[in-house]
This record gives structure tokens, C-alpha cells and sequence, in this order.
């Protein structure tokens, strides 16, 4: 690499040039790239949701649940089916294999469910293709001073909504919480008896009412034309005196109405709103269009005086934040970085020459970047923060070789290069092992990879742009800042010395007692806390109000207001949104919920003591005596979950609830669990209806039935221009169950009380039913302190191993603590690959196996460092944690190859012995201060916030800095131990000749 060294001394003024070019690129680079969220990917699961207004969870899964399931399961690279049927809705998730591109599923899912047809009510299939573009870029709440009226929602819908639609950029303007006006025809039961006048027959009141039909061609007054039968329905008067048999017309036996069909609720902050979300497309920049959005919002009062827009989330503010906060966080990184330098090497000069390094590796990285298609996210940002404390690594091992040789030879262009030359092999090794660190990163599929290769790619960028500054622009300011510079003495670590040469004599006992170490932290590490990641700081909350399915919508929505109240009164609270019922607006985002359930999305303040707050809610549960009220953070990157499920599968509904009980039973006093439900626990009382076959048609009876008890779709008409639903309301409301008996039908015999066809039953049936790829089953879940997963997943394993479950059912123990392990195994392997790519390079730089084996002993004394930082500060063992893990792979072993490099060239001189002894006296200072400067790069992320969906975090600053500072210490002495040790023979043979020389010389003076 020495040719880089001698080109930048031939060519100063391009590399001058180069330097100008560098900053200025990467300074347009940063204002050039697109800001995000989150970098665009799929994950690997596709959802189809239907909402049916006034179908129970029998008949979601009867006449929507089972026919999508069966259609669906031919679908290619589809691993996994799971489908929820309840009361007003239902949806199926299906996971694929992470190398099937999601596109090419959605599309497969969609064909498959296209001939399907659902019965009259229920919203066709919504087919949802997860991704992180799904997150809003903006929700934006539209109220009006006089209410939402039929006016107001027309001048949003054909206005308001298409003024946004023209901000390029967009890929979605939705409009949510609006009211559907309907045609409600109410019969009347005693005038339709009085004119003998089935309610069915009303049913078939619009039939043939709007159409326009080609009746053919003649020719008329000598032309060829064309005729055609035209039904034009456009008002109400109309439909009232169309005729529903002879001489009794629709106004006779029935009043007709135009009203709206409030099924859902919207609130924000107190107030009824129609909702915009707005989304963005893959390449735009999401805080320039946030920007665009706000502004558009706040000019929608004065181009229409009744109406007030206001943004109620932004994701372009968590964005700004997070640069801010990394960019912050760099700085101070660098920061640190300068002042270790310069504290050790006591030179103004020298430490302006290494902090060079710095900014123009960031700029060249943001090149780079803008170069690659990546965007600035909360993970390249991550990257960056990482990185920034290996930045100055190869400038510091390179300035200090030159400021060492200075203090023994004469100042010399040529005294610099040869001083490159020295270290050149040792960090470019250094580098590339760390660069091959994150390489498998790229390796992994699906939407794994599209999340870390942003940050795998910035971290690359960063390490080779710190190397190619390191090998060019230092040793050229080197020449220029040097130069007559007084530079104080290099003086001998003795100490080190000591107690390495001791560790040499005494290798059993050192390589022993650091056994005893490893074994020792393992030994904490199996006793750790494996927790999920921490979401107690997240910037938005979630709460829901769960009431029994018997409950009236209209004291849901009074109990929910009354919520409302005592939320917005908070003052961590910045904005509340308040939605209740399914719509199909919800349903196109997958979010479809039980219709007696109102959820909450919080948005809190900045710094707000989030847990003060969920504690004070939590608080109001006894407010709300026959609701579940749960409240907890919500994660935009959707963040690891805090509940461990159990699935019973199984062919025999009974034996099923047997085992749930059981299970519940065995769990629920385990400390740590906060909650077991069931899905069987909600149940919701009804009355079964056996027909008997030689008495009714059951098809004809159940049709004619939810006519009677249910409002029903009979068709549409246009009024003033807008295609109007018709829906023939329900004829009776039976209170008792005596009302439902005497339920008058048409039979074959002519009118009948129900009764005389069909047996009634009162049941208690579940309000939800659970299928896995069509079967039956049971979900127990766990609600967990997420902290201790990883013990109280031990916990309810080791108390249901031994349940004696009915025969033929099954448990399988999933959930959080399983998506745990998949985590921590899909990463394990990960580290395990890079381990290997490291020791080839090390093997391809030292053309030898020994060498490499030596240096990467450095890694179980990491580990020991990392372990022992997280018990002292209590931290959880989570994701962020396996990538320090990650991380310590490459810079620990750079400090052994530095200090290895030094030894493979001392022994072409010296022997084994000696060269270590040499090495080590050299290479501490370099080694100590690359690390110190790591580590005090690290601290900005101890002490900060960590931001919401980021790998960077306090758990991963913790174990660098941990296992930095022990395998720092121990590689400065275990390494060289290890490395004689490994030649042993050669190195005993060295110090015998050594010891008979001085004997044989005595001899001949004698």
C-alpha cells in the first residue's frame, strides 16, 4: 500500500485538490440525500383483511375466512397461514420465505382471491403488502366549525384532498373517518301483515330500477338507430312510490330516510375529524415533503374559511431529531477522539493532523452513500455514530509510527513514507477484518438485509475512506506540520514490560487464570436477563379499551370520551387520535380491530416521562370496571413484542379449551407475567337456530332470518350525483328471547313462528376464532415484563413440560421469546462467518495460521469485558447487544494485528522472545490510544436517548466500551503469550542458543 503513500507526495496539489473535492462532495452529498425514517423494505408477510358490518365470527369464517384460506394456499413461497375471524372482520396473515420478492406475492395473493365472491355486506378483500413505506409521512386532522357534514366531506373529497395529491413526491393521500350516507328503507311489520306483504318482497324493490339496456337497432325516419331502455333512480321521492305489489307502493309499508351509517369513530383531541394520511414515495426526501404538507396544511384555513387543517404526526420530525441527535453525538465522538489524542501525544500539530481524518471520512462516506442509492436514515445515521471512534484509528497508528521515528532519525520526506511503509500492512489488515466484520450482513435476505445494509454499507464506507486519508493525506500534512516541530520523548511502557515478560515465564498460570475469566463470564452470561429492546422511551404510546361484545356501541363510545377527557389533560401529551369500529379505510392498512374495542394513538411531548404517564393511565382502570385498558409503547420499525404465546392445535374443540385451561392455570403465578388471556376468554352469549331439514330449507331460513334482524344491502341509487347505497333496515329488534321465538317466516305453508321450523339454543360462543393453514386452534399468551424474557420464557417451559395435555393436542411455544431466539441465532451465525472471513485475511496478511490464531485470542477476553459491563449496569442482553458483539469482532482484533504486525517484522531481526517484548513497548501507546478514543466515542450514546427503531443504543455502547477495555489490556499480554506459546519449540530452542552463547564466550576468555 506503500504506492498510495509515494503518489500523495508526488502529486500534492491533486491531493489537495482532492481534499477540497472530498469536503465539498460530501457537503452537497448531505444536502442531497433523501431523508427517511427508516430505508425502504418489505417483510416477508402479506395480509388480507375483510370488514362485515353486522356478521358474527361464524359467519366471517364461514363465508369469508375459509374461502380466502383455501384460495391462498397455493400460493408460492407461502410458509405460514394465520387468519382471525371475529364479530364486524377478519384477517389473515401469511409469512413466505425471506428470498421471495413480496411484489411478486402480493400480486400471486391478489390473483388467487380474485374470483371470490363475498356476500352482500361485507367490503371486498384488501390484500396488504407490509413495508416500511406504509409508515405515515404525515397524519393530518381536517375539522370544520360547523361539523362533518355531507358539504364538508364533498369539499375535502373533491378539494382538500387532491390540493395535497399535487405535492410531488406523494404516493398516497387517504382519507379517513368519514361517513357514508346510505338510503335507510325502515319496514313496517304491521302494514307490511295488513297487506299481506312478505319483507322479502322489499328485497327486490330496486331490481331492474337503474340500468340502461341496448333493446337493438331500427331503422326510424330513414335512419339507422339505435335503441335503448334507460331506469333512472335519482331521489327519494322516487323510491317512495315505486311499487312493491299491486296497488301498494314503498311509502305504504315502509318510510324511507337519507342518513348517515356512523360505524366508526374519529376523534383528535377532543374533536370529531376527517383524517389525511399521507404517505411517500421510495426516493423523495421526507422532510422536505413533511415541509410541503405543513405548510399546505396551515394555508387550508384561509383558502377555506370553515375548515382548519392541523398535522398531528410527522415522522419527518423524529427524522430531523435523529440526525440532529447523531450528528451530535458524532461531534462529540470526535471530539473525545481529539482530546485522547492530544493528551497523549502532547503535540497541537500532530493531533490537528489526525483529527483531519475525520471530516473528510464522513464526506467521502456521504458520497459514497448519495453514489450507493441509500438514504440518511435512523441506520446509515447509526453507522456513522459507530464508526466515527474508528475514523481517527488508522490516522493515530500512523501519525504516532512517524512521530516515533522522528524522535530517532532525521526529519525526511523519505523518513515518512519508510514510516507508512511500517504500519501500512498492519492497518490495512486491521481495516479490512473490521470491514469483513459486517460483510455476512450483506449476505443475509429478505427484509433482514434491506434493514442492515444501510448500515453495514456506511460503516464500510467509513473504515475505507478513514484508510485511504490515513495512507495519503496524513504522512503529506505530516511532512508540512511536523517539520521543525519539537515532539516529546517516546518513553518505554516498563510496567508492561514487567508484567509481560512475567506472563511469558508463567504461561500455564496467566493462560490459566484467563480461562477462568472466560469460563466465569459465561457463566453471567447464561444468567443475564435476554430481553426485548426497551421501547419504555418511545415517542408514541398505544392504549386500548377493551369492552365485552355484548356491550352497546353507545356505551363504548360515552366510556371512551370519558378516556379521552383524562388523556388529553396529561402533560406528556402533545396530541391524542381516538378511532372505534372497523372501516375500509383501516381495513386498506391492515388495521382492523374488534368493533367494541376504541383505541388510542398518543403522541407524546419531547423528553416526556413516559412511564409516569402509562403509570397514571394504568391508574384509571378501576374507572372502567367491566373494560380491559392496556397501555404500551408504539414502535414505527414495530419493535420486538413483550408476549409469549402458546398455540394449542388440535382436532377436538373440547379437548382444545381443556388444555388452554390447564395452561393458563400453570403460568399465570409466574413472577414477571403481568397478564395470561385467551382467545377463548372473550366470549359473547348468543342462541344457536337448528333447522329442521324436513320442516325448512336451513339456507332459506338463515337468509330469511338476517333479513329480519339485520340491515341489508339491497342495491344503490344516485342522489345529486353520488352513487347512494340502499339498505333495507332490520323489521324487528327482539329484546328477549321470547321475541326471537315468536319470529314470524315464510314457509312453504305460508307464514310460521320460528319455532315450528327450528329448535333454539342459548350458547356462549368465542367472539374470535383462531386458524393456523385452516385448522382450529388455541392462542394462550403471556403479557411479560420484557426485560426478563428470556427467564420467563424458562419459567412457563419448565411448567408446562410436564402438563398432561387431553391426547392429540399439541403445545408450541412461540411469540416474543422465540422471535428472541431466532434474532439472537440468525446473528450468532453471523458473528461466527465474520470470525472466519477475519482470520482469512489475517492468514492471506501473515501467510501463516499461527499468527492469526494468536491475534484472534483477543476475542474471548472482549467477551469477558462486554459480559461484565452489562452486569454491573444491570443492561439487558438484546439485539443491540449482539451487535456490539458484532463490532468488538473487528476492533479488537485490529489491536492485535497492529501489535502482531510488529513482531512478524521484529523477527526477521530478533528473536521470538525479544520481538514481543519490543512489539509491545512499541505498539502500546498506538494501541491504547486507538482505543481509548473508540470507547470515548461510544460515550455520547451511554449517556443519550437512544433513537426509536436504531441498533445503535446504550446496550451496544455498554458491551464496545466493556469489552474494549479488557481486551485492550489482555491483548497487550495475553496475545504474545499465546503467539510463544504457539511456537514454542522454536522460541525455547532461540533462548537456550541465546543462554549458550554467553556461557561459550566465558569459556574461550578463560
Amino acid at each position: 500500500m506503500t504506492w498510495f503513500t509515494r503518489w500523495a507526495f508526488g502529486n500534492k496539489a491533486a491531493v489537495i485538490f482532492m481534499v477540497v473535492l472530498i469536503m465539498g462532495s460530501g457537503i452537497f452529498s448531505y444536502f442531497k440525500l433523501p431523508m427517511e425514517f427508516l430505508p425502504s423494505a418489505d417483510f416477508p408477510q402479506i395480509s388480507v383483511t375483510v370488514v362485515g358490518q353486522g356478521y358474527d365470527a361464524k359467519s366471517m369464517l364461514d363465508n369469508a375466512t375459509a374461502p380466502i384460506e383455501k384460495a391462498v394456499s397455493s400460493v408460492t413461497g407461502r410458509k405460514e397461514t394465520f387468519s382471525t375471524s371475529a364479530d364486524g372482520f377478519m384477517k389473515i396473515d401469511m409469512t413466505f420465505d425471506s428470498d421471495i420478492k413480496m411484489k411478486d406475492a402480493a400480486a400471486g395473493v391478489q390473483e388467487a382471491i380474485s374470483s371470490i365472491v363475498l356476500p352482500a355486506g361485507m367490503s371486498k378483500p384488501f390484500v396488504i403488502r407490509l413495508n416500511t413505506s406504509m409508515i405515515p409521512l404525515s397524519m393530518l386532522s381536517l375539522s370544520f366549525k360547523d361539523g362533518i357534514t355531507k358539504a364538508n366531506m364533498e369539499l375535502t373529497e373533491q378539494k382538500i384532498v387532491p390540493d395535497f395529491e399535487n405535492i410531488n413526491g406523494l404516493a398516497s393521500v387517504v382519507l379517513g373517518g368519514k361517513t357514508v350516507s346510505k338510503v335507510f328503507i325502515h319496514p313496517d311489520a304491521d302494514k307490511l301483515a295488513n297487506a299481506k306483504i312478505p319483507v322479502q318482497a322489499l328485497m327486490g324493490v330496486l331490481q331492474g330500477q337503474n340500468l340502461a339496456v341496448s333493446v337493438g337497432e331500427k331503422s326510424i325516419d330513414g335512419k339507422t338507430s339505435g335503441l335503448k331502455v334507460i331506469g333512472n333512480l335519482n331521489d327519494i321521492e322516487t323510491l317512495n312510490n315505486l311499487t312493491v305489489a299491486p296497488g301498494v307502493k314503498l311509502k305504504d309499508v315502509a318510510t324511507v330516510e337519507l342518513s348517515s351509517n356512523n360505524d366508526t369513530l374519529t376523534r383528535v383531541n377532543g374533536k370529531d375529524v376527517l383524517m389525511l394520511v399521507v404517505t411517500k414515495d421510495a426516493s423523495s426526501n421526507a422532510v422536505a415533503i413533511s415541509d410541503e404538507v405543513a405548510e399546505l396544511a396551515a394555508k387550508v384555513e384561509t383558502k377555506y374559511p370553515n375548515a382548519t387543517a392541523e398535522v398531528v404526526n410527522s415522522t419527518a420530525e423524529i427524522v430531523v431529531t435523529s440526525v440532529n441527535s447523531m450528528m451530535r453525538e458524532v461531534l462529540l465522538g470526535a471530539l473525545f477522539a481529539t482530546i485522547v489524542i492530544l493528551l497523549f501525544l502532547r503535540n497541537l500539530r500532530s493531533t490537528l493532523i489526525t483529527i483531519v481524518s475525520i471530516p473528510l471520512s464522513l464526506g467521502l462516506t456521504l458520497f459514497l452513500l448519495s453514489k450507493s442509492g441509500v438514504t440518511l436514515n435512523i441506520l446509515t445515521l447509526g453507522g456513522v455514530a459507530v464508526a466515527v471512534g474508528r475514523l481517527v484509528d488508522d490516522s493515530i497508528v500512523v501519525i504516532e509510527n512517524i512521530f516515533r521515528r522522528t524522535q530517532k532519525a532525521e526529519f525526511s520526506k523519505e523518513l515518512i513514507i519508510d514510516a507508512t511503509r511500517e504500519v501500512a500492512r498492519a492497518i490495512t489488515a486491521s481495516t479490512l477484518t473490521t470491514v469483513a466484520v459486517f460483510l455476512p450482513l450483506g449476505l443475509l435476505q429478505g427484509s433482514l438485509q434491506a434493514f442492515l445494509l444501510p448500515f453495514a454499507l456506511t460503516v464500510t464506507y467509513s473504515l475505507l475512506s478513514s484508510l485511504f486519508v490515513a495512507l495519503t493525506v496524513v504522512p503529506l500534512m505530516s511532512a508540512w506540520l511536523l517539520r521543525n516541530a519539537k515532539l516529546g520523548e517516546h518513553k518505554s511502557p516498563k510496567r508492561l514490560v514487567n508484567v509481560l515478560t512475567w506472563s511469558l515465564n508463567h504461561k500455564i498460570i496467566s493462560i490459566g487464570l484467563s480461562f477462568v475469566l472466560f469460563l466465569g463470564s459465561l457463566i453471567i452470561y447464561f444468567n443475564l436477563p435476554k430481553g426485548a429492546v426497551s421501547d419504555s422511551t418511545a415517542s408514541q404510546m398505544e392504549i386500548s379499551l377493551s369492552y365485552p361484545p355484548e356491550t352497546p356501541i353507545t356505551t363504548i363510545r360515552d366510556k371512551a370520551i370519558e378516556l379521552e377527557k383524562f388523556i388529553i389533560a396529561q402533560p406528556e401529551v402533545k396530541n391524542s387520535i381516538l378511532q372505534q369500529g372497523n372501516s375500509e379505510e383501516n381495513a386498506k392498512w391492515g388495521s382492523v380491530t374488534a368493533p367494541t374495542t376504541a383505541s388510542f394513538q398518543i403522541m407524546m411531548k419531547k423528553d416526556a416521562k413516559t412511564q409516569e404517564f402509562i403509570d397514571r393511565v394504568n391508574a384509571q382502570k378501576g374507572n372502567y370496571p367491566n373494560a380491559v385498558l392496556d397501555t404500551g409503547a408504539n414502535s414505527f420499525s414495530g419493535g420486538s413484542s413483550s408476549a409469549i404465546t402458546m398455540d394449542l392445535t388440535g382436532d377436538s374443540a373440547k379437548d382444545l379449551t381443556e388444555a388452554a385451561a390447564q395452561v393458563t392455570a400453570a403460568i399465570k403465578s409466574i413472577a414477571g407475567i403481568a397478564k395470561v388471556t385467551s382467545n377463548q376468554d372473550v366470549t359473547k352469549p348468543g342462541y344457536s337456530i337448528t333447522v329442521d331439514p324436513a320442516q325448512a330449507n336451513p339456507q332459506e331460513i338463515a337468509m330469511s332470518v338476517r333479513s329480519l334482524l339485520n340491515q341489508t344491502p339491497i342495491g344503490s341509487m344516485k342522489i345529486d350525483g353520488t352513487e347512494t347505497p340502499v339498505v333495507l333496515d332490520a323489521l324487528i329488534n327482539p329484546t328477549t328471547s321470547a321475541d326471537l321465538s315468536n319470529i314470524q317466516i315464510m314457509t312453504a305453508n305460508g307464514p310460521a313462528a320460528l319455532t315450528s321450523v327450528a329448535k333454539i339454543e342459548e350458547t356462549n360462543e368465542t367472539n374470535s376464532i383462531l386458524h393456523k393453514d385452516g385448522k382450529q386452534f388455541l392462542r394462550v399468551s403471556a403479557l411479560v415484563d420484557p426485560t426478563k424474557l428470556s427467564e420467563i420464557d424458562k419459567d412457563i417451559k419448565a411448567k408446562t413440560k410436564d402438563l398432561k395435555l387431553p391426547a392429540g393436542v399439541e403445545l408450541i411455544q412461540g411469540g416474543a421469546a422465540a422471535q428472541q431466539s431466532s434474532e439472537f441465532m440468525d446473528l450468532f451465525m453471523t458473528i461466527i462467518i465474520s470470525i472466519g472471513i477475519v482470520l482469512l485475511i489475517m492468514v492471506v496478511t501473515f501467510k501463516t495460521f499461527r499468527a492469526p490464531i494468536a491475534s484472534i485470542f483477543s476475542l474471548p477476553f472482549a467477551a469477558v469485558g462486554a459480559i461484565v459491563a452489562m452486569m454491573i449496569t444491570g443492561t439487558s442482553f438484546d439485539v443491540t447487544s449482539i451487535f456490539g458483539f458484532l463490532m468488538l469482532i473487528g476492533i479488537v482484533v485490529t489491536n492485535a494485528i497492529v501489535l502482531i504486525d510488529r513482531v512478524r517484522q521484529n523477527e526477521e531481526k530478533m528473536p521470538i522472545r525479544e520481538s514481543l517484548l519490543e512489539a509491545a513497548a512499541t505498539r502500546t501507546r498506538p494501541i491504547i490510544m486507538t482505543a481509548v478514543a473508540t470507547i470515548c466515542a461510544m460515550l455520547p450514546l451511554v449517556i443519550s436517548k437512544a433513537e426509536e427503531g436504531s441498533i445503535v443504543s446504550k446496550g451496544l455502547a455498554i458491551v464496545v466500551i466493556g469489552g474494549l477495555s479488557v481486551a485492550t489490556v489482555f491483548t497487550l499480554i495475553m496475545v504474545p503469550t499465546i503467539y510463544e506459546l504457539l511456537h514454542f519449540v522454536k522460541a525455547r530452542r532461540q533462548r537456550k542458543n541465546a543462554t549458550v552463547a554467553p556461557a561459550a564466550s566465558k569459556t574461550l576468555e578463560a
